[in-house]
Parts: structure tokens; sequence; C-alpha cells
């Protein structure tokens, strides 16, 4: 949620109820190549995955907290076949009419919603390579977004661009 660049992005994960993934953890503790690997086994072994995306527009318009409860409403309805119930990181998402369980920490408490995290990152970072291409000299393929050093030193020389949030703090 924390990025000055880029869409929030929320998967939702459905699984056998006996799946194995070696490895699968909250996705804010793995490297990008265990999340990687893992997207691809959660991929291979899942009964339906749902992808939700808040654009930039969204963020700056209903703020980051509402946007990601619509990218996380986006992605459950995205999953086919639809859920019978709902397990959601820390929050209930509005307006859903599928029963739904908070869990706190959930990412690193409940295995599919760490599968979610999982799938929502790697499809995230994916989104910001590419925006590389079209926004060259931001480093977008390396921070993702994110606040570093490198990324608020692109933003001083190049200035924001289309990619980036209006309603956070730049510099």
């Amino acid at each position: 949620m924390g990025p000055l660049a880029g869409p929030v992005v929320a998967a939702a994960v459905m699984l056998p109820r006996s799946p194995l993934v070696p490895g699968l953890d909250d996705s804010k503790v793995l490297s990008r190549l265990a999340r990687e690997r893992i997207d691809a086994e959660v991929r291979a072994i899942a009964i339906a995955i749902g992808i939700g995306v808040a654009t930039v527009a969204e963020i700056d318009e209903v703020n980051i907290y509402h946007a990601g409860l619509l990218a996380m409403r986006r992605a459950v309805v995205n999953l086919a076949p639809a859920p019978g119930h709902v397990f959601v990181d820390a929050r209930t998402i509005p307006d859903l009419a599928i029963p739904q369980t908070a869990f706190v920490r959930g990412d690193a408490r409940v295995y599919s919603i760490a599968a979610a995290s999982v799938v929502a990152k790697v499809h995230r970072d994916r989104l910001m390579a590419a925006l590389e291409a079209t926004h060259p000299g931001y480093g977008f393929d390396g921070h993702a977004g994110y606040a570093t050093a490198e990324h608020r030193e692109a933003i001083r020389r190049l200035g924001p661009c289309s990619a980036h949030r209006r309603s956070f703090a730049l510099l």
C-alpha cells in the first residue's frame, strides 16, 4: 500500500483442501526469486485466482485504504467459481455478498491469504517492470515504486510521471 507509484493490486486465491507449496509465506518475507517460484506453484494448483487492481487515479480519488478495499473486492469478484466464504487479511470487504472472516496478520497465518499475497505482489512487480519501459529512468523495475533513495532521486531529477500517486508526498 505504501509505494509512491503504481496501482494497488490484490489477489484472491482458492486452493484445494490440502495444498502444499514449499516455502509459502507472507510475500513481505520472501525474496523476489522465492515469490516468482511460489507464484508459479500456486497458479499450478489453484482452483481459481482473481486479480483486482485499483489505479493511481482511483487511489488519489478515494485514498489508499479505500483503493485497497476496491482492489480486494475486484479480486474476489473475479474468482470463478465464486467462493462460498472469503478469508481476508485484517479487513472486511464492503458490499460483498459472500460471508467473510478477517484475520489480523492473515498473510502470515492463513495459507490462502499468504498465497494471495504472493500472487498479488508478483503481479504488481510485473506491472511495475512494464511501467519502466514506458517511463524510463525511474527504476520501477527495481524498486517497484517504493520510496527508495534511487526513486526519490529520479523524481527530483525527472519530476513525477503519470504513474505517481499525486495524493502521496513524493519527496
